[in-house]
């Protein structure tokens, strides 16, 4: 009756549009008052305080702090202009590229939707331009950017280490270890979902650097998502009730207009490219206009991708390729703990953004802190109900009982990591990763425990399985955040997205049912 009582209301608020986080703390408060009258309320800052306040989560502001500023510093462009000197000439090179900068990009920022308006206010259009229909040029960014809380640093690692502590013993390091080989697998899954994507037309792109001393945040601030939306803002919105008929581009301004614009020198006929600059047209026209028009001869496009414009490239990374070395280098060597981590990868951050690039001024620092301040209240604030909702699983025993009845019909390891998965995959869709291990760490950690199925598996593909749900219609904040940069319609984003959700699935099969992809590297490297 308990349990019935407590998720049926959880489900009820939701259904009600209320956003998760007060679904979470009425639902909890609910069978607080009906089980023990409302003498028992005093326990509520009690048991939300002490979950806020623990050392390990100071690691969070660190990272969201980190990650705010690499994305005023404007790598998340240089990360792809890298990207495509490599490989923008290939056919499909331009997925390899969307992929890729968003591998990178996840490493710095630990954010999906960060993740999508950073690369997406610059791939997005470059994507359509080369013959991609939007729904799937939006719907690849949208996928790709979902590694976010996969690829370390991932604050959802840090909050799953946190809530499943009691149950057993795992690092923060070895989860951000375990993270980067399904990562892996995550976006050579992209890729070949990519290859399946239908094309308006056949044409390869490389970049020409955009104009000097453009900000290139702003198509990140302009898709109405702060810098630093981290996994904690992603809940507040994607716990919003989504209407059918919602689009993302009616509610956010379109990041592309406001973006750093990038232009391509397109494979032509006769040995020469045409070179657009400007706005795209609807790709499913098969025509693009802009606001200048120019050709190139095909040498002039292989000068783009000489080897001396990959070492200018690859020079002007190297800062932001260098902070997720520093962070897992200092943690895997002892040097500093994850929490020391975030507050070196910080300090770097700024150095680099103010000295090194010189596109974070000191009037800049003030809003940039006030973001990742808002940012890091919202994932506190997530946590403090959380943590409410889950000692209610705890001490009303929920947690035992629904254990005894799953291991009652089976024992079959398989079998539960199945039920599981779907159950995952289906809360994934509408309820954020921070919040979803709150609500399911306590009742599904000793189940999987109990099957024999090692800490480190269960921390990844569960997480893996929330990342899926950044991309999973109806909730899935990812899409929302791709919409509206493209200025697409979510319900057509929605049928552009399927092909990359099942090859999603699959490599989440793969990581379910092989321990070895989680724990080999960290293994290899004696991270325990």
């Amino acid at each position: 009756m308990i349990t019935l009582l407590l998720f049926g209301s959880f489900f009820l608020f939701l259904a009600l549009g209320i956003p998760v986080a007060f679904a979470l703390g009425l639902s909890a408060v609910t069978v607080l008052i009906t089980t023990d009258g409302l003498q028992v309320l005093d326990v509520v800052p009690s048991v939300m305080f002490p979950s806020m306040s623990s050392g390990t989560l100071l690691a969070i502001p660190f990272f969201v702090l980190a990650g705010i500023v690499m994305q005023y510093t404007g790598i998340s462009q240089r990360l792809v202009d890298l990207a495509f000197l490599v490989f923008g000439r290939f056919s499909h090179g331009l997925a390899a590229v969307t992929i890729i900068s968003a591998f990178f990009f996840s490493a710095i920022s630990g954010s999906g939707p960060a993740t999508v308006a950073a690369i997406g206010a610059i791939l997005i259009p470059a994507l359509i331009r080369n013959g991609y229909q939007k729904k799937h040029a939006v719907s690849l960014v949208a996928a790709s950017g979902s590694m976010g809380i996969v690829v370390p640093p991932s604050i959802a690692f840090i909050i799953f280490a946190v809530v499943a502590s009691e149950f057993g013993s795992i690092s923060i390091t070895r989860l951000f270890i375990a993270g980067i080989v399904p990562g892996v697998i995550m976006a050579v899954a992209f890729f070949i979902a990519a290859l399946f994507v239908p094309r308006v037309r056949e044409l390869a792109g490389l970049p020409v650097k955009s104009g000097q001393g453009t900000k290139r945040n702003t198509g990140l601030l302009a898709t109405g998502t702060a810098p630093g939306a981290t996994n904690g803002a992603e809940a507040v919105v994607s716990s919003t009730s989504t209407a059918g008929s919602s689009t993302a581009s009616s509610s956010s301004t379109a990041a592309g207009s406001g973006a750093t614009k990038t232009r391509l020198l397109k494979a032509g006929t006769a040995g020469t490219s045409s070179s657009t600059n400007g706005p795209a047209t609807s790709a499913g026209a098969g025509a693009t206009t802009g606001d200048g028009t120019g050709i190139k001869s095909g040498t002039g496009a292989h000068a783009e991708g000489s080897f001396g414009e990959f070492l200018a490239a690859l020079v002007k990374a190297i800062p932001g390729l260098l902070i997720p070395v520093i962070i897992l280098g200092g943690i895997y060597g002892g040097i500093f703990t994850p929490t020391e981590a975030g507050a070196v990868a910080s300090v770097f951050a700024l150095l680099v953004g103010l000295f090194v690039y010189r596109e974070l001024k000191l009037p800049d620092l003030p809003k940039v802190f006030l973001e990742s301040g808002v940012s890091t209240a919202v994932i506190m604030f997530i946590v403090g109900v959380a943590s409410l909702f889950s000692y209610v699983i705890t001490v009303e025993g929920i947690a035992d009982t629904v254990s005894a009845a799953v291991l009652g019909v089976t024992d079959n390891k398989f079998l539960i990591l199945a039920v599981i998965t779907i159950i995952l995959l289906i809360v994934g869709a509408f309820v954020d990763a921070i919040s979803a291990f709150y609500l399911f760490i306590p009742i599904l950690v000793p189940i999987l425990l109990e099957v024999g199925v090692d800490m480190t598996t269960i921390g990844v593909f569960m997480t893996v399985n929330l990342a899926i749900g950044l991309f999973t219609p109806p909730v899935g904040l990812n899409l929302y955040v791709g919409a509206g940069i493209g200025k697409v319609r979510l319900e057509e984003v929605v049928r552009g997205v399927m092909p990359f959700l099942i090859c999603a699935i699959i490599a989440l099969l793969l990581i379910t049912y092989i321990p070895a992809i989680s724990n080999w590297l960290p293994d290899l490297l004696g991270v325990g």
